[in-house]
């Protein structure tokens, strides 16, 4: 019996309980197993494969889109992954035209490696941007920052809510409160009553990610990652918009080490929406 070609394999959705077979595609390519991040994904957002004949999935990525559910203001992509033994034979390509059609009118972004760069560029992504992974255990060295945080209560939520659409740019309801319940830890930091920045740390193999981080300056932002480390026993991890040098010089001085750099692209649009100035960091580069 012959093996059907790639091309003629049907794209599919993926549901939850395609997380597994996602796990194992991503071990398969060497990267973590992250359940925990596909769980979130797979949940919140749209996944797409095309099933291998003999089992598991030839591809997968997953598509988390933002604003009205019947009309999304932007979508992001991530977690694109084609099996080692179908690499380079055109099926990532294929895979992402379906979700860039899939799409429709709805502008995209994603982080892109080195090695993804070129294909999404031949199929219209811009570079507009830059991220600078940095990860490693935090060292508190130098004067705290000012600014004081707290953990957030269920009272914080709405609050949350409309600043994270304020620097965002688009609604992210969906997503966000799914946040409590898939981190370890989040907090808030507040002037004279005022919600002004909230991080979270989320397990991600032997790390807490740190991300969403949105605050109004970078002070508020050390604030928010320093009190998150003060609560954890694990390495850091996080990806700045290294146009937040002051951050980035920071947590290179408290311990973290420059991990690696992804391009942060778009299509459809000339730049992310929000305002930059205090987006220090994604929830995660595959969900933006």
């Amino acid at each position: 019996m012959s093996t059907p070609s790639l091309s003629t394999l049907p794209v599919r959705r993926l549901t939850p309980r395609d997380l597994t077979a996602c796990a194992d595609l991503s071990e398969n390519r060497g990267w973590p197993r992250e359940e925990h991040k596909w769980g979130l994904l797979l949940a919140a957002g749209t996944g797409y494969g095309i099933d291998d004949p003999e089992g598991g999935l030839v591809s997968a990525c997953v598509v988390t889109s933002y604003g009205p559910p019947e009309r999304p203001e932007l979508a992001a992509i991530g977690m694109v992954l084609v099996a080692e033994r179908h690499a380079r034979q055109g099926v990532g390509r294929r895979l992402m035209r379906h979700v860039v059609d899939a799409a429709g009118s709805t502008p995209l972004t994603l982080h892109a490696t080195e090695y993804g760069r070129p294909l999404y560029e031949e199929l219209g992504f811009k570079t507009t941007g830059r991220a600078e992974m940095l990860r490693g255990p935090f060292r508190p060295t130098g004067q705290a920052p000012s600014v004081r945080t707290r953990p957030a209560t269920a009272e914080d939520l709405q609050a949350i809510l409309r600043l994270d659409g304020e620097v965002f740019g688009t609604d992210r309801t969906a997503m966000l409160t799914r946040l409590p319940a898939f981190a370890d830890q989040l907090r808030v930091a507040e002037d004279g009553g005022e919600l002004i920045g909230y991080a979270a740390a989320w397990p991600n193999m032997d790390t807490h990610v740190v991300g969403p981080l949105i605050a109004r300056d970078t002070e508020t932002a050390k604030a928010l990652v320093a009190d998150l480390a003060a609560h954890t026993d694990r390495p850091l991890r996080t990806d700045i918009d290294v146009r937040h040098e002051e951050l980035v010089s920071w947590l290179k001085s408290q311990g973290l080490e420059s991990w690696s750099f992804n391009a942060v692209m778009t299509y459809g649009i000339p730049e992310l929406p929000g305002d930059w100035t205090r987006r220090f960091a994604p929830l995660t580069v595959a969900a933006g």
